[in-house]
């Protein structure tokens, strides 16, 4: 008599990316700018304007093993959003972005969940009026921040601007301050008036536009004030955040000094901060 057993049967495991979530829409914007989302782990908490690690697995050309290839990417997505988004460069030879790309709904991703990053309300004295100086993809964190009511629950005044170098790199930025404007959660939240705050400021270098110049230019003729209405910056009424490409970081940073304004961090808040772990 043939003796019938339970034994289990072996399969090939399916391997899996360490601290992998799964991608649940992408968005191309141009040839060079596109946005994603994934699922958010349940016990990520995070502040608006943090950053993460996020990548895929890569194998080293000399070992022949895999390993994470991570790169910092500010969360686009406010800290009350169910799911989180980011809003990337496409580098055709970049060692990340080059495959990151051509991600699709379903595929998964590395998201190590350790937000961390100095835009932050936190880091930053109480004002009147709050700038955001943004350059490419250095819109992301502000388009967390600019969705979070905090930020116009703590401020009279919120204005965004965002140099880019052609027109459709502006679409992204666009069309989140348009939803913004029309959010209905925020205005339940804030009050029917906290559009009104919102003032935004998008200018092109490259391609014709309604505003032409770089920001720190248009600041320095004062044609930026006049065209939003406002005094320069001074200490004892503004705020400001700066995110972009390195020349810019530095230029924007030594006006912000002239202006009177002092780098602040988290553990010591200020005029000002500088967001300087990644760079478009």
């Amino acid at each position: 008599m043939t003796q019938v057993t339970d034994a289990p049967v072996k399969t090939a495991k399916t391997p899996t990316l360490p601290d992998a979530q799964k991608v649940t829409e992408v968005t191309h914007w141009t040839d060079r700018l596109f946005s994603f989302r994934v699922a958010r782990p349940a016990s990520l908490r995070f502040r608006s304007g943090e950053f993460v690690m996020i990548g895929l697995m890569s194998t080293d050309e000399k070992t022949g093993r895999d390993k994470p290839l991570l790169r910092a990417y500010s969360i686009a997505s406010p800290s009350w959003d169910d799911e989180l988004e980011f809003y990337s460069i496409k580098v055709q030879d970049g060692p990340l972005t080059s495959r990151l790309q051509h991600i699709k709904p379903g595929d998964e991703i590395i998201l190590r969940p350790k937000p961390v990053g100095t835009l932050v309300h936190d880091a930053l004295l109480p004002g009147k009026r709050i700038w955001f100086f943004a350059t490419g993809t250095g819109f992301a964190p502000f388009a967390s921040l600019l969705r979070d009511p905090q930020t116009y629950e703590d401020y009279d005044e919120v204005i965004i601007t965002h140099t880019c170098r052609e027109v459709g790199e502006l679409e992204y930025g666009r069309k989140l301050i348009e939803d913004i404007r029309q959010d209905e959660m925020l205005a339940e939240l804030i009050g029917e008036g906290f559009a009104d705050k919102l003032r935004y400021y998008p200018t092109t270098t490259r391609e014709q536009s309604p505003k032409m110049g770089r920001i720190t230019d248009l600041m320095r003729s004062g044609e930026a004030f006049a065209d939003l209405g406002v005094p320069p910056l001074a200490p004892e009424t503004d705020r400001a955040m700066v995110c972009g490409n390195l020349a810019f970081n530095l230029e924007i940073k030594e006006m912000l000094e002239g202006y009177g304004l002092r780098e602040g961090a988290n553990s010591s808040p200020k005029e000002y901060v500088v967001e300087k772990a990644f760079l478009d």
